[in-house]
């Protein structure tokens, strides 16, 4: 029973149960799966300049701050008390082009070729964390969403401006992993 929590699920399983969020928020109580509106929550809480933005009742949402630091405390639990102890499964062409471009073929899931502290202050650092961060926050807020609310909430619930963002959510990954990263790792 405890190797069950110590592999990782295959997506068969770990799928339906993310799906089967959806239909369970709006039952309790017609609550929006997502997660970029817990950090306008956070902001209306903390932020006490007068931007219309942020005026709204936030203590009324206030179980999408409680939902949101679930996913992050199930986070460290999985990564750090349930770690499972093999590497992740990455494709040899994967790890061939990271290769070729700088990137240690000992991946786990974030190379510390990029996602490290020492790699923070580096021009490679710098652009992935402030401008990759700006560029998110800018297109969760201009898209109404994040890419968990509109890819399986919004989808579910068959709203059209869900699935043009999560085409270009897609379209844009794509880009950025055969186009701009690359580039950003050209730098030294």
């Amino acid at each position: 029973m405890t190797e069950l929590l110590f592999k990782p699920w295959p997506w068969y399983v770990a799928g339906p149960l993310i799906g089967l969020m959806v239909p369970f928020l709006l039952w309790l109580g017609n609550k929006p799966f997502g997660i970029s509106s817990a950090l306008r929550d956070v902001c209306a809480m903390c932020v006490p300049a007068k931007i219309p933005f942020f005026q709204y009742d936030w203590k009324s949402e206030s179980w999408n701050l409680f939902f949101t630091g679930g996913v992050v405390l199930g986070g460290v639990l999985a990564g750090v008390i349930l770690a499972n102890p093999e590497p992740v499964a990455i494709s040899a062409a994967t790890v061939a082009d990271l290769s070729s471009m700088g990137v240690s073929h000992e991946l786990g899931i974030m190379p510390p070729d990029i996602f490290s502290l020492n790699m923070l202050f580096t021009p490679r650092g710098l652009f992935f964390s402030l401008i990759g961060g700006f560029l998110v926050g800018f297109g969760t807020r201009w898209a109404g969403g994040c890419t968990s609310g509109h890819a399986i909430a919004g989808l579910s619930s068959r709203q059209w401006p869900s699935l043009v963002a999560t085409i270009c959510f897609f379209a844009t990954g794509i880009f950025s992993a055969w186009v701009i990263v690359p580039w950003v790792l050209s730098f030294t």
